[in-house]
């Protein structure tokens, strides 16, 4: 048992792995985390099956007994959904012991749906269809299409895993589209205590880039370096504070009483891209800076590794809004708008998914024809 991830998991932060691949679904090793590191949930995306079906002959088995009829996307989201299935299956027990709160796995819609509300929609449904457990959750790219995605999901009692959000602006319009969604189905009849949603609010990214801005910055104007260096590492963290501010403000007062009154649950945050990027900064710092009620952070398994040997827990994510909010106007006064920021990193993400899911179908072809060749 390790203490200190019980101790993430008791100031109210849920501990999901941001991995998945098919051995540790089938060789213990998930049961144990679950059983043993407080682990609820799982989530995956298309670089993290890029580097599962790259890897070894677990997936050789399924893919060639699937038709050879089916296209090569048809055929990867056939080996994800049984392994998201799977991994579902694992989760079960913590979706029925907190009610449904928790024990949530993830599986992302094609990147290059991105920019397409019907199409994103669509293929939720299917996905949602195919996999056929309570406990999955579709990731949808955080876009303006997204969001119109999301509010038509949440309707339809379809569980959203929110990805790829930087800006506070962004998550305040998926935090609409989630609120807009579960009114629809209260207006249709439907309940509402069975819809779940996270909206994952990227951290580490953000420093990668302010950092190298800041750098920039002093290097062209000497007599700003030490302010500049003075701030290197905290916008990430600023940034995703003044976001768990935004959601205690949107979930709460007069509009989502009604709802929460039938059973509705927060639209929590999930803080991902967790690992540090930078190594003169702690290697946990991205967890322990970001503790609090009804969070989630999903962890790689270097990082989830590093908290466990000398992770520290303090009920951190609430503090300081106003520092926070101050951070991001030194940002500003030095000439950096983080909204530039945040916009670059949504367009290099979206870009980063996509060449990775088309990376991943043209080994996927590879391999088929291997297989059948041989």
């Amino acid at each position: 048992m390790s203490a200190r991830l019980h101790a993430l998991h008791a100031a109210g932060q849920s501990l999901w792995l941001d991995y998945i691949d098919r051995a540790m679904l089938h060789n213990g090793d998930l049961a144990r985390r679950i059983r043993e590191d407080a682990l609820t949930g799982m989530t995956s995306n298309p670089t993290i099956f890029e580097k599962a079906l790259a890897e070894g002959a677990a997936y050789d088995a399924q893919l060639a007994a699937l038709p050879a009829a089916l296209s090569d996307r048809e055929a990867f989201f056939a080996l994800a959904a049984t392994d998201v299935r799977d991994a579902c299956d694992a989760f079960r027990g913590v979706y029925d012991a907190t009610n449904g709160g928790d024990g949530y796995v993830s599986l992302e819609v094609s990147p290059d749906l991105a920019r397409d509300a019907t199409g994103t929609v669509a293929e939720a449904q299917r996905l949602w269809a195919t996999v056929d457990r309570p406990n999955l959750m579709i990731k949808v790219p955080g876009t303006s299409e997204g969001a119109a995605a999301i509010r038509q999901l949440i309707a339809a009692g379809i569980n959203v895993n929110v990805t790829l959000l930087f800006a506070l602006e962004a998550h305040a319009r998926v935090i609409e589209a989630y609120l807009a969604g579960l009114e629809d189905r209260v207006a249709a009849g439907l309940p509402v205590d069975r819809v779940a949603s996270v909206a994952s609010f990227f951290v580490s990214r953000v420093d990668s880039a302010v950092d190298k801005a800041l750098a920039a910055r002093g290097a062209a104007h000497p007599d700003e370096a030490d302010a500049c260096q003075a701030l290197q590492g905290r916008a990430a963290i600023a940034n995703a504070r003044l976001a768990y501010r935004l959601v205690r403000q949107a979930f709460a007062g007069e509009r989502w009483a009604p709802l929460a009154a039938r059973g509705a649950r927060l639209q929590r945050p999930l803080w991902a891209s967790t690992s540090t990027k930078n190594p003169a900064y702690r290697d946990v710092i991205y967890v322990e800076e970001l503790v609090g009620p009804d969070t989630v952070n999903t962890l790689p398994p270097a990082t989830l590794e590093a908290f466990r040997d000398h992770g520290e827990v303090r009920p951190s994510v609430g503090e300081d809004p106003e520092g926070a909010v101050a951070t991001l106007a030194a940002l500003e006064a030095r000439g950096i708008a983080l909204a530039d920021v945040t916009d670059a990193l949504l367009r290099e993400g979206l870009a980063a998914f996509e060449h990775s899911f088309v990376t991943l179908l043209a080994g996927l072809r590879a391999k088929r024809q291997a297989l059948a060749g041989a």
